[in-house]
């Protein structure tokens, strides 16, 4: 009796795998004009918001053939998407990073990804989707799929992100040092300046994303033509201790030296002590020091910069 039983449940479990194959054929029917495979772009994505990895971490945890897996990152690495550096813990291992070019490739991906996962479920009704949802990561716990804790995407704006980036910044402050809403008004302003002045040549914005729910965000702006200024910098206190704040300074170092600039600077505040050993690890020193009352505090500004 347990053996038919259990093979019943095993003839559940194989129909459930061939729906669910054919729906996500079905998502990825409108990205075949990419050129990327849906394995591909799974690679591309676990680049994107894994540090360190290599290809043995990907053969592991994708289970995928050694081959192959070499194959494609070389042609990956023959498009530029990709770029090896030596592991520094194993010199016989290479780890691998999306360069710009490649997050500029995902990025579009992962947009029409998310618009043809939206579409799927907006066909249901709100209880129906959350029962979905739900059910999907009841499959996740069961069959011990790995913790998702530690991983994130860094992408760029999309329309909204500029209320939200307002929103938690102004919440954040207001909660953990009792800032006003001057601040709020600042960040505002600020924002309001970049979506109106943007330049993608030389400045950028990224945003954090983890389980679908923004964490973190900062920004890149022209100073003059040799300058770069960070502004912004923000990382969710749920998210905290992932190394996004860390990952987000990263970025904006390495766009700047990109597109030119020689020098980045920064504001801050003496209080933001956090942010600070950010900073400080990045290689940034203090030039500047002035106490100032704003945002309805005693405060201490605090200008950074750091040669590129």
């Amino acid at each position: 009796m347990h053996t038919d039983l259990l093979g019943e449940r095993t003839e559940i479990v194989r129909r459930f795998n061939r729906f669910y194959t054919h729906q996500i054929g079905v998502l990825h029917e409108h990205l075949l004009d990419s050129a990327f495979s849906l394995t591909e772009v799974r690679i591309l994505y676990e680049l994107a918001h894994r540090e360190q990895l290599t290809s043995a971490d990907l053969c592991r945890e994708l289970g995928l053939n050694a081959g192959y897996l070499s194959r494609v990152i070389a042609g990956f690495e023959k498009q530029g998407l990709i770029a090896k550096t030596r592991s520094p813990t194993d010199a016989r291992a290479a780890q691998l990073q999306l360069t710009e070019q490649g997050q500029r490739t995902l990025a579009p991906l992962v947009d029409a990804s998310r618009r043809e996962v939206a579409a799927m479920l907006e066909r249901l009704p709100p209880t129906a989707q959350q029962a979905l949802v739900e059910a999907m990561g009841q499959i996740q716990r069961l069959l011990g799929a790995a913790s998702p804790s530690s991983s994130y995407l860094l992408r760029n704006p999309q329309p909204g992100d500029m209320g939200w980036i307002i929103h938690r910044q102004a919440v954040l402050y207001a909660q953990e040092y009792g800032w006003n809403n001057e601040y709020e008004g600042l960040v505002a302003d600020i924002l309001a300046k970049f979506v109106r002045e943007f330049d993608p040549a030389v400045e950028r914005c990224w945003i954090a994303e983890k389980d679908g729910k923004v964490i973190g965000s900062v920004f890149i702006v022209r100073q003059d033509e040799a300058t770069a200024k960070l502004r912004l910098l923000y990382v969710d206190p749920g998210a905290r201790g992932l190394g996004i704040g860390s990952r987000l300074v990263d970025e904006c170092l390495r766009f700047s030296r990109q597109v030119g600039y020689k020098k980045m600077v920064l504001w801050t505040n003496s209080i933001l002590t956090d942010a600070r050993r950010i900073y400080d690890k990045a290689g940034f020193q203090l030039v500047e020091e002035e106490a100032h009352h704003s945002f309805g505090k005693d405060l201490v500004g605090q200008v950074l910069s750091r040669e590129l």
